[in-house]
C-alpha cells in the first residue's frame, strides 16, 4: 500500500480532468460556519451524506451540486447531463414539501447527529415520482428491490443549489485509506504507471478475486486500484470493518510484484446493475483509473419477489461496451472464473477443458454451506487470513440473529401463534424478545394514528429495534399487521435478508371476522372506524415469505411446530 503527500497531489495531470472542490478552505470556514448557524437546518439522509462527500470532493466531477431538475429528468431517459454529458445514475436531495424553506435563501445540511456539514442556496424546487425513477432507473418496481422500498420513504420535492460543505464527514476507522480523488491520483501518479485498474467490490475478496485483480493488471499492463465501495451497499452485505481487515491482510500479503493501492470509496449504491457499472467507471476515471473490471452480475441486487435475478449476468458489460468510446476508461471484462484442482490455478469457466474438475462457491454457498455451519473454508477458495477474519465475524448460524415477522390481517391468529413459539425456542436455548403491535403502540408509538404514514412509522420502528437485536445476535419476534409491501420490505433491509423472515398467517377476511373478539370489524362494518385494513383499507399479502400458516385446518401449536421445523431446517436452532 502507499502512503500520500501534499507534493504527491500535484501529480494528478496525467490522470484525468479538474475536480469538483466544494470544500471550504481554512480562511472561509469560520465565517461560513457561523452563517450556518443562523441558516435553517435540514437533516439529510445517509445516503444523502455519502453523494454529499463525492460531490464534494469530485468524486462525481463533474456534478457540483445535488440534480436540478434539466439535468434529473435527461438522466432518467436519456443517461445524460443536460449538457449531453453521460451520467447514468440521479442524484438527489429530496425533502417533505412541509418542511421547505423560503426560495433564495440557504440552508444548513446536517447529519444524523445534527453535525453542520454544508450550506445550500434554495435554487432549484421540483416534483418527482418515485415509480417512474424506479421503472427507468432500476428497471423494476419490485419492492424486493433494496431501493425501491426505500424511495417511497424520501421527500415529495427535490431540491437544488449552490453548494459549500463546511467540512467532509469524519471518520476514526481506517483513516490512512480513506483518500479523495485528488489524492488517489497523487498516489497512482507517484506509482507511475500510465494504465490503472480499478477494481469495485462490496463483498470479501477471495482467491478468485484475487486472481482475477491480477490477471486485469497483467492485461493491462500498470497499477491496480483496489477500490471498495464502504457508503451504503446492499442490506445483510458483510459489514465494512470487516471486509476491509480482509483487503488490507490480502494486499499485505499476496500481492508481492505487484502495483496496487488499497483504498476506501464512500459510496451509496444504488444496485441499479448495467447504469451502475457505467456509473462505477466514471466513478473511478475521476479518482485516476484508465480502465474498470466488470465482471459478471455486476452491481446485482439479486432476486425479485419471483426468485429471478433483477438484471441478466453480463447486461452491464453489454453496456460498458455500448458506451466505451465516451467513457473515457476502458472495461476490462470477465465471465466466471472457477478453480482448476490439477493445476492449483483459477481459469475462465469457458477455457477449462471439457473432462477438467472445476471447483467453484458462489458466496451464498460461502454463506450457507461454511460460515453458517461452521465448517472452515477450503484453502483452494479463500486465503486462510481471510477464513480467519471471516470467521470471527460471521458465527455459525445457531448464534446469529434472527427475526421472526408475523404479518396478516387483524384477528389472523398472529400472536397467538407467537406465543406458541415462544416457549418452543426456549427448548433449544433462544429467548426471544415479542414485539407485538399493540403493545409497541401503547409503549413506543404512543400518539401514533391509523394514517398509512403513521402506520408506516409504526412499522419501521418495530423494524428499527428488531434490528438492533437481530444485530446483536438476539432472537426477536414481531407481531403486526404491517399491512403494506414496501414498508415490510424495509423493515427486512434494517434486520438484513439472511435473518429476517415473514410469516405470513393467512387467515381469510371472513375467518377474522367471525373472530372478531375485540369487536374492531364490527365497529369498522359500521363506519366508526375509519381505515380499517381489509375493510376500507387494503391489505398487501407477501408475494414470497419465506414460511406461510394456515389457521383454519390448523391449530396455533402445529404451526408453531411448523415454524420451529422450519429453523432447524435452516441450522438457526442448536439441536445437538
Amino acid at each position: 500500500m502507499h502512503s500520500v503527500s501534499n507534493d504527491d497531489v500535484k501529480l494528478i495531470s496525467a490522470y484525468g480532468g479538474d475536480l469538483v472542490n466544494l470544500v471550504a478552505s481554512e480562511e472561509e470556514r469560520p465565517s461560513l460556519m457561523e452563517a450556518a448557524n443562523q441558516y435553517p437546518m435540514f437533516q439529510i439522509s445517509d445516503r444523502n451524506l455519502c453523494d454529499l462527500e463525492l460531490l464534494a470532493t469530485g468524486g462525481f466531477s463533474p456534478l457540483d451540486r445535488f440534480m436540478g431538475q434539466a439535468d434529473y429528468q435527461r438522466v432518467l431517459t436519456e443517461m445524460r447531463l443536460s449538457d449531453g454529458t453521460l451520467f447514468p445514475i440521479p442524484l438527489t436531495l429530496t425533502i417533505n414539501k412541509e418542511d421547505l424553506p423560503t426560495r433564495g435563501e440557504w440552508i444548513t445540511l446536517c447529519d444524523s447527529r445534527n453535525y453542520r456539514i454544508a450550506i445550500m442556496r434554495l435554487e432549484e424546487v421540483f416534483r418527482w415520482d418515485p415509480i417512474r425513477e424506479a421503472r427507468l432507473v432500476l428497471g423494476t418496481v419490485d419492492p424486493r428491490h433494496p431501493l425501491v422500498s426505500e424511495m417511497e420513504r424520501w421527500g415529495d420535492l427535490c431540491i437544488s443549489g449552490e453548494l459549500r460543505v463546511l467540512s467532509p464527514p469524519k471518520y476514526y476507522d481506517f483513516v490512512e485509506l480513506r483518500r479523495t480523488p485528488a489524492e488517489v491520483r497523487g498516489c497512482l501518479a507517484k506509482m507511475g504507471h500510465e494504465r490503472v485498474v480499478a477494481f469495485q467490490t462490496r463483498n470479501p475478496m477471495h482467491r478468485v478475486h484475487e486472481a482475477l485483480t491480477k490477471r486485469a493488471v497483467e492485461r493491462v499492463g500498470g497499477s491496480l486500484l483496489i477500490h471498495p465501495a464502504v457508503g451504503l451497499t446492499k442490506p445483510g452485505d458483510v459489514d465494512h470493518y470487516t471486509r476491509v481487515r480482509v483487503y488490507k491482510a490480502l494486499v499485505d500479503n499476496y500481492y508481492e510484484g505487484y502495483s496496487v493501492a488499497l483504498s476506501l470509496l464512500p459510496l451509496a449504491m444504488r444496485m441499479a446493475g448495467p447504469r451502475e457499472a457505467l456509473w462505477h467507471a466514471i466513478i473511478r476515471r475521476n479518482y485516476g483509473a484508465t480502465h474498470f473490471v466488470v465482471g459478471r452480475d455486476h452491481a446485482g441486487p439479486g432476486n425479485d419477489s419471483a426468485g429471478r435475478p433483477f438484471y441478466g449476468p453480463y447486461e452491464a458489460q453489454q453496456m460498458m461496451d455500448q458506451y466505451r468510446e465516451e467513457l473515457g476508461v476502458e472495461a476490462v471484462v470477465f465471465r466466471e472464473l472457477v478453480y482448476l484442482e490439477e493445476e492449483d490455478d483459477y481459469i475462465a469457466r469457458e477455457e477449462a477443458p471439457a473432462d477438467a474438475k472445476a471447483l467453484y462457491i458462489s458466496g451464498t454457498q460461502v454463506r450457507e454451506e461454511y460460515l453458517d455451519r461452521g465448517t472452515p473454508l477450503p484453502s483452494w477458495f479463500t486465503r486462510p487470513e481471510t477464513a480467519n477474519i471471516l470467521t470471527e465475524a460471521h458465527p455459525p448460524r445457531n448464534k446469529q440473529g434472527i427475526c421472526l415477522w408475523f404479518t396478516g390481517l387483524s384477528g389472523s391468529g398472529k400472536s397467538t401463534i407467537a406465543s406458541a413459539v415462544v416457549p418452543m425456542l426456549l427448548e433449544y436455548g433462544r429467548q426471544a424478545t415479542v414485539l407485538d403491535g399493540d403493545v409497541v403502540r401503547t409503549h413506543l408509538s404512543k400518539g401514533l394514528g391509523f394514517s398509512k404514514e403513521d402506520r408506516d412509522t409504526n412499522i419501521l420502528r418495530i423494524g428499527f429495534v428488531a434490528g438492533e437485536i437481530a444485530r446483536h445476535r438476539g432472537t426477536v419476534i414481531c407481531a403486526a399487521i404491517s399491512p403494506y409491501r414496501s414498508t415490510r420490505n424495509e423493515a427486512r433491509k434494517m434486520v438484513g435478508g439472511e435473518h429476517f423472515i415473514e410469516i405470513f398467517v393467512d387467515t381469510p377476511l371472513e375467518v377474522c371476522e367471525q373472530r372478531d373478539v375485540k369487536g374492531l370489524y364490527a365497529r369498522a362494518r359500521r363506519g366508526e372506524i375509519k381505515g380499517f385494513t381489509g375493510i376500507d383499507d387494503p391489505y398487501e399479502a407477501p408475494l414470497n415469505p419465506e414460511i406461510r400458516v394456515n389457521t383454519v385446518d390448523r391449530t396455533p401449536e402445529e404451526n408453531a411446530r411448523l415454524i420451529v421445523e422450519y429453523l432447524s431446517e435452516r441450522g438457526f436452532l442448536n439441536t445437538v
